[in-house]
């Protein structure tokens, strides 16, 4: 009797099995939608990519297309939801994270050559001797002087795989220098510059708000808060914003108690707050904050929460408004969409996202050219977007969403100096040019004249000599160098700016810059 069991089973078994699957898929069969053992149908744009790969009379790069289409469908979004293409990907992470693998110089292609501007401090090239003004003539053997390379193309030659080396060759005041340099983690810096601008009061400039925003503006405050500062100027001018738990986090350090600093809520996603949770560096402290059109997203976010609490003065000029909140997913390809899920609010409620029309973000982004046309950036008044619900502080201050953040304290733009004739004698290229050539000149008389940037910015001048050299580089770009004193005012304290930045880094730039700043020049009288 166990045999003959035993024989049967598994016939048995094989017989369920054959009828289970016939009436699945017969069930499958009178479903609406996909059934289990169905295979998605390809979507129209699919099957167009695969007919033009396969029928089109010439060949294609349809990855391009597949791109073009995406960012076409993108465009019927917001204006911040963005497709990033694979060859992108890497840099875009690297601006999040706050470093990348590489060999630690900044640079500018100067005379179709390529000009090491700065050396990263105690970084890979720092350790070889890598000197600011030196040329780089070769990298690996082949030659990137007057080869006319990309951004790109220059980014592929240095950066590499970590613990990798790379051979350069350099001209140093015209002698030939081989180096070898084995590539390291290099730093994004979040902080431009951290000083003191006078005895009680701390100045700190942050650029972005990448995975080392906090820890790196922590270092600076601990410091100034040991050097005994009372005031803070917390300067977010041009930060276009990223992490917003960096921005938040430091919103906590300024907010005393469990504060709320913003809170941010979607289709998708259920309300979520972003409250103090410790007690902060600088909570009692007089705090200003400067912000302009170029300061937006996570920097509006950390501005909104001060000025909803009325814990800092904010001075400058509107900010940008972007209220709206991406997530990045990777997709199977290497690219990446960041596709917004939320929006985020200030603790008062306001949303600060800026009007746009989906598939019209050239208008969005031209707002800014729109802001001067119509006399705002000249203006000493706020700019009320949309006065449909007045937002009122503990102090009875009365704010306004919509478009931006409007500072406490208006300061026009400061057009001093500027002129077309004196327009692109300041460019960024131009300026660099000439300060490098000067600067590889001139480094011993200006190291041994000036010890410290605060002797430098006092009483250093252009002499005739430096105007004619000046000149000179000009007429070669048919640039015209015929100034009045307003615009050769501006253009001496540009280069003049650009040459501290070769000897003191960024926080010579700022000093000598913020020394003649307007803006600054009004956050003295807050102070006071």
């Amino acid at each position: 009797m166990t045999n003959r069991k035993n024989v049967w089973t598994p016939l048995l078994y094989s017989a369920t099995l054959a009828v289970g699957m016939f009436l699945g898929f017969q069930m499958k069969n009178q479903m609406p939608g996909k059934g289990f053992f169905q295979v998605d149908k390809a979507r129209p744009v699919q099957e167009i990519l695969d007919l033009v790969r396969n029928r089109y009379v010439d060949s294609v790069n349809t990855t391009n297309l597949s791109d073009t289409a995406i960012q076409a469908l993108l465009l019927q979004l917001d204006p911040h939801s963005v497709f990033i293409p694979a060859d992108e990907v890497e840099a875009m992470d690297n601006e999040i994270q706050g470093r990348f693998f590489g060999i630690g110089i900044e640079y500018a292609m100067i005379d179709d050559t390529l000009t090491v501007l700065q050396v990263v401090k105690d970084g890979p090239s720092a350790k070889v001797g890598v000197q600011s003004g030196d040329q780089v003539v070769k990298v690996d053997g082949a030659a990137v002087a007057g080869q006319k390379l990309d951004a790109a193309a220059i980014r592929k030659k240095l950066q590499g795989d970590l613990g990798t080396q790379v051979k350069v060759n350099i001209l140093r005041a015209g002698k030939p220098v081989e180096v070898a340099i084995q590539r390291g983690i290099i730093p994004l810096h979040s902080v431009d510059a951290a000083y003191k601008l006078n005895d009680t009061t701390g100045y700190i400039r942050l650029n972005k708000f990448s995975q080392q925003t906090y820890r790196e503006f922590m270092i600076e405050l601990d410091k100034l808060v040991n050097q005994k500062i009372t005031a803070l100027v917390l300067d977010l001018r041009g930060n276009g914003g990223g992490v917003l738990d960096e921005a938040t986090s430091i919103a906590d350090e300024f907010l005393d108690g469990d504060k709320l600093i913003t809170y941010t809520e979607g289709r998708s996603y259920p309300r979520k707050e972003y409250r103090c949770k410790r007690p902060g560096l600088f909570e009692k402290g007089k705090l200003v904050v400067l912000c302009d059109e170029g300061s937006a997203s996570a920097s509006e976010v950390l501005i909104g929460a001060l000025q909803d609490w009325d814990r800092a003065t904010v001075i400058g000029r509107r900010s940008f408004g972007k209220g709206l909140v991406q997530e990045q997913y990777n997709l199977r390809d290497g690219s990446a969409v960041r596709l917004t899920i939320a929006r985020y609010y200030t603790p008062l409620g306001r949303s600060i996202q800026r009007a746009y029309k989906p598939g019209q973000r050239s208008a969005y982004y031209g707002d800014i050219n729109q802001r001067y046309s119509d006399g705002e950036m000249y203006s000493n008044h706020a700019t009320v977007i949309d006065s449909s619900k007045v937002y009122t502080t503990r102090t009875g201050k009365k704010l306004y969403g919509g478009g931006g953040i409007a500072p406490d304290l208006i300061v026009p733009a400061d057009t001093t100096g500027y002129t077309k004739a004196s327009a692109k004698l300041t460019s960024t290229a131009f300026v660099y040019r000439f300060a490098s050539k000067y600067y590889v000149q001139e480094q011993q008389t200006i190291r041994q004249r000036y010890p410290q940037v605060d002797s430098f910015q006092r009483t250093f001048r252009l002499q005739p000599a430096d105007w004619s050299v000046l000149e000179q580089f000009a007429k070669r770009d048919s640039i015209s160098s015929s100034l009045n004193n307003s615009e050769k005012n501006l253009v001496e304290q540009r280069i003049k700016a650009a040459i501290a930045r070769q000897v003191w880094g960024d926080n010579g730039l700022f000093r000598v810059l913020n020394a003649s700043d307007k803006l600054m020049l009004e956050v003295e009288q807050v102070l006071r």
